[in-house]
């Protein structure tokens, strides 16, 4: 099916409903950085030209602000009054399964760990719930357990957690300091990244004249050593030495290609959002043909059929609310099909809509962002969570998974 039969059938699935999509925004990858040290800045004004897109059905009309209380359209669970989000937001086949807060924390003068708070979603509650144990969480397709990480990094062990209780059902033991894990796109295998320091560490040795408090910063090498690929069913595994790619962070983490036959490395705060492919074995190799064009800072990456692409930011236009937009591209010849609305693509909820973040403020003002639903071939855009309201509290970075 090319984009122009998703296109009118996403149409005509809009013509036959009785209620309509709504609006809302985010920024992507220079803005986490500068949420994650908690120092949004103001997005510079810009004048910015309509935007058209390059498919013969054009952009529906422009949205309008979404104040409906919480409620499920089409497998759309929506809490537009929440930030952060206190019940579950899904879309289509794709849920919020985990969100996490992050701030730098002192171990020693001198010397601490960028350290995650995160919310895990409870499925019999459908609410989130707070935990303080783990440095790391991944969660599985399906969202009954998760793979975790304990506090201390490099870790010894990967924990299998069933979300329901909360509780560890087993351990798996390794030889090698893992900092990072991932599950493959059928929840079969994990990839987990080995290194030889904490590569959540951070170092400083200044004081901010403003406000007294330490600044922190990571570091500029990576102590990655490799990979393992592990059974999640039996805990067997296997693994490969590689070390890091680029001297750009501590961070550099493995992820699964979307048939699982391969990994491509993951440099956090990259802003070129370069990726490098590697077969099991750890050796260096060309991406797969329909992903070689995608970018390791782009989360959505494939549509479930592998049909499309989803990229970076290409467009911001000015007005009150401001509204982004991201291309949406042929994964094998990287040929730009259309735009869609959104600043940062998180995740497809189906083969023609997708969750990102939106801005809900004017270019001039302070980047203030929801989570939202888009869809391709319209101008409109559903709001999924509340809106970022102030610029002094943590932001809170979303966990997806497969439902």
């Amino acid at each position: 099916m090319n984009i122009e039969e998703l296109v009118r059938d996403s149409l005509r699935e809009q013509a036959s409903r009785q209620t309509s999509p709504a609006t809302g925004f985010a920024d992507r990858v220079l803005a986490v950085r500068r949420r994650r040290t908690r120092r949004l800045a103001t997005v510079a004004a810009a004048a910015a030209a309509v935007i058209a897109v390059s498919v013969t059905v054009p952009l529906l009309d422009s949205g309008r602000t979404d104040v409906r209380p919480a409620e499920v359209i089409d497998g759309v669970v929506t809490h537009p009054g929440q930030w952060p989000p206190r019940d579950m937001i899904a879309a289509g086949r794709t849920a919020l399964a985990a969100y996490y807060t992050a701030d730098t924390v002192a171990k020693t003068s001198g010397q601490g760990a960028f350290t995650r708070t995160y919310w895990l979603l409870d499925p019999r509650t459908e609410k989130y719930r707070k935990t303080t144990k783990w440095s790391y969480v991944a969660v599985a397709p399906g969202m009954h357990t998760a793979a975790v990480l304990e506090q201390s990094l490099p870790a010894h062990r990967i924990g299998i957690l069933d979300l329901t209780t909360g509780k560890v059902e087993r351990w798996i033991p390794v030889e090698r300091g893992v900092g990072g894990v991932e599950f493959s796109h059928d929840g079969s295998r994990l990839v987990a990244t080995t290194y030889d320091e904490n590569p959540d560490a951070r170092t400083s040795s200044v004081v901010n004249a403003e406000t007294g408090a330490l600044d922190w910063a990571a570091p500029t090498g990576s102590s990655r050593t490799g990979f393992y690929v592990l059974d999640t069913a039996s805990g067997a595994r296997s693994w490969s030495g590689v070390s890091s790619d680029r001297e750009v962070n501590g961070r550099q983490d493995f992820a699964f290609s979307r048939t699982g036959e391969q990994v491509y490395s993951r440099i956090i705060g990259d802003r070129d959002g370069l990726q490098q492919f590697y077969d099991l074995d750890g050796n260096k190799i060309a991406g797969p043909a329909n992903e070689r064009y995608l970018r390791s800072d782009v989360d959505a990456r494939l549509s479930p059929n592998g049909r499309l692409a989803a990229l970076g930011l290409t467009k911001e236009v000015g007005g009150s609310p401001g509204k982004s937009y991201s291309s949406i591209r042929d994964p094998r010849t990287g040929k730009e099909i259309t735009k869609v609305r959104g600043d940062h693509l998180l995740a497809w909820a189906d083969d023609r809509r997708l969750i990102a973040w939106e801005r809900t403020t004017s270019l001039e003002e302070p980047y203030l962002p929801r989570l939202v639903l888009v869809i391709i071939g319209s101008d409109k855009v559903v709001p999924l969570s509340g809106i970022y309201k102030d610029i002094e509290k943590e932001f809170w970075e979303p966990v997806f998974a497969d439902r």
